[in-house]
């Protein structure tokens, strides 16, 4: 009797240890990894079981072979793609690539109003004659054309103006890039100079509505102004900068013009538009008047970054000798 006792409960030892390896093995099995939900509940009536044949109780696990899918993080692709409603309107904007929220696509600044207008460059020698000659020249046809339509005539020249500085800061780029060498700041600087004129621009077309020929105009002169400054800039570095010192002293004295006929009641002094109060941090009730004067402010720091370009030059020196005037925009 004891020896029968004996080998049925070695028998359920046996069976019992067969079930728990059995257990272990589908738990750490590859196939259920990931793919299924294991819970061990000892105090649930359908995990504690009861062995019919001792009146033990033996643990078992409960598998769940349906996994709650996870959520599904979004791609790149998807976010990329994905646009985004803007408060208070039903108008959407696209997300931008990196999914980084939409900005501004200019910076902000405060204009230097105490800055000196009256400020001219005597022509002492034969380039400073000759750069200085050339824009009075140019100034002819310009006078012709627009006479004192000052609001075309400031489109067009920032059409010009936003030039210079785009052709200086590519050639001094390709430059560094050719020697090895660093610019001194100055590719920077010339950059910001033709991204302020451009920002001009932006400011004059919300103002002036510009007609068919006008925008021909702008076409014909911006190609032939390009190549020819681009040759220019090439062959003598300092007579392109007294250039275009020599131009921004023009205009100084055009939007000079303006502001007199906006304070004589010739030209009405509407508000502002929303550009150039968020560009130049003007106060919300800016007209006309304000705006012409923060760009007049821009021109005659132009006008002083290329009469300093110009000088060093004609010491016999490269740009990255000296500072550059970086840090106004």
């Amino acid at each position: 009797m004891n020896r029968l006792l004996a080998n049925s409960v070695l028998r359920r030892c046996v069976i019992n240890s067969c079930r728990n390896i059995a257990g272990e093995s589908m738990l750490h099995s590859p196939e259920f990894s990931g793919a299924a939900v294991f819970s061990l509940k000892p105090f649930c009536p359908a995990v504690m079981a009861r062995d019919p044949d001792f009146g033990n109780f033996e643990w078992r696990r409960m598998i769940s072979s349906a996994a709650e899918p996870a959520a599904k993080a979004p791609s790149v692709k998807q976010a990329d793609a994905g646009t985004a409603k803007k408060e208070g309107g039903d108008q959407v904007a696209v997300s931008s690539y990196w999914g980084i929220s939409r900005s501004k696509p200019w910076d902000t600044y405060e204009s230097n109003l105490s800055i000196d207008l009256s400020k001219h460059h005597v022509p002492k020698n034969f380039v400073d004659k000759f750069a200085f000659r050339t824009v009075k020249l140019l100034r002819i046809p310009t006078d012709i054309f627009f006479q004192r339509r000052y609001g075309c005539r400031a489109m067009m020249l920032e059409t010009v103006a936003a030039v210079p500085g785009m052709v200086g800061g590519m050639l001094l780029h390709l430059r560094s890039l050719r020697k090895f060498q660093q610019s001194g700041g100055w590719i920077k600087a010339l950059l910001e100079e033709a991204e302020n004129e451009r920002m001009h621009l932006m400011t004059m077309v919300e103002l002036v509505k510009p007609t068919w020929y006008e925008r021909l105009l702008v076409l014909t002169v911006q190609g032939v102004f390009f190549n020819a400054f681009f040759v220019i800039y090439i062959l003598s570095p300092k007579l392109a900068h007294r250039i275009v010192g020599y131009l921004e002293e023009e205009a100084v004295h055009s939007y000079t013009e303006f502001l007199k006929d906006i304070e004589s009641g010739a030209i009405e002094n509407v508000p502002a538009p929303a550009i150039a109060i968020d560009y130049w941090r003007l106060p919300k009730d800016s007209t006309l008047k304000h705006v012409i004067t923060v760009i007049r402010a821009d021109e005659a720091h132009h006008r002083d970054v290329n009469h300093f370009a110009s000088d060093i030059h004609f010491q016999g020196k490269e740009l990255r000798d000296a500072p550059a005037p970086v840090g106004y925009h």
